[in-house]
């Protein structure tokens, strides 16, 4: 029997477009300014761990 959760799947692809965007930013050099503060490279390694941690829990959660 295959349970069905849309909502689980649509948050875990929410969080692992998160994790590639962080990446993108990395890749590219990507500046982010939050009014006149930059925001450091290092928030995107952050990002990319718990993005892709949360989006991989989900997708697991999704398929029980």
């Amino acid at each position: 029997m295959t349970a069905r959760k849309p909502f689980t799947t649509i948050a875990a692809l929410i969080f692992l477009i998160i994790a590639v965007a962080h990446a993108y930013r990395l890749a590219t050099g990507f500046e982010v300014k939050i009014g006149s503060t930059a925001v450091p490279m290092s928030v995107s390694w952050i990002g990319i761990a718990i993005g892709a941690l949360f989006g991989a829990m989900l997708l697991v959660e999704a398929r029980r």
